[in-house]
């Protein structure tokens, strides 16, 4: 049996910190879309927001990004998945999704010096205008192109406000809950 943990939710909630900690603590492969977003964005000499309101109207950008799910769920191994739409492609899927506070998200982003396929933002008010302007984006995209709805909380087995959490605390905690989901698969 494999297993697959996805993880979901707002820019800056630390999906990709906590997604590469799971991948080694469990020895599983991680995967990230928001890195293949920015590559893509990069690779076209746009912004990552631009990227989002250009993928309001040429659906070829998500189905460059949506089919590596396609591909990924057909591999026979473990692993852990970054992506705002995971839960949706791979239902099967232990379904995480990280919640944030906008501020907190852009004072991340603001300060994260990694991020260097992203533009600069000049203050921490330009990343959250720019954070809730992406947001908003991606919610009405997908519900249009996939019919669903990305914040509805029924969707994840586990929903984590990482406010004022650390990626180790946040790392165990999905730990904790996804050993409880795997022993449910065995049972089942």
């Amino acid at each position: 049996m494999h297993f697959i943990i996805s993880l979901s939710g707002m820019l800056g909630s630390g999906k990709s910190t906590v997604g590469k900690m799971l991948a080694q603590k469990l020895g599983y492969t991680f995967y990230s879309t928001g890195s293949a977003q920015r590559k893509i964005a990069q690779e076209r000499g746009i912004t990552t927001l631009e990227l989002n309101k250009l993928s309001m109207t040429d659906t070829s950008i998500d189905n460059q990004i949506d089919g590596v799910f396609k591909t990924l769920v057909q591999e026979e191994k473990d692993f852990v998945v970054d992506s705002r739409l995971a839960f949706f492609f791979i239902p099967s899927s232990f379904k995480v999704k990280l919640n944030i506070d906008t501020k907190v998200a852009a004072e991340r982003i603001f300060n994260d010096k990694t991020r260097t396929e992203e533009r600069a933002y000049q203050s921490v008010d330009e990343a959250e205008t720019d954070l809730k302007t992406r947001r908003a984006l991606e919610v009405e995209r997908f519900k249009n192109l996939y019919h669903v709805d990305i914040d509805n909380e029924a969707n994840f087995d586990l929903i984590i406000d990482t406010t004022d959490k650390t990626p180790e605390e946040i790392c165990e905690k999905i730990l904790k809950y996804f050993q409880k989901f795997q022993k449910r698969c065995y049972h089942e």
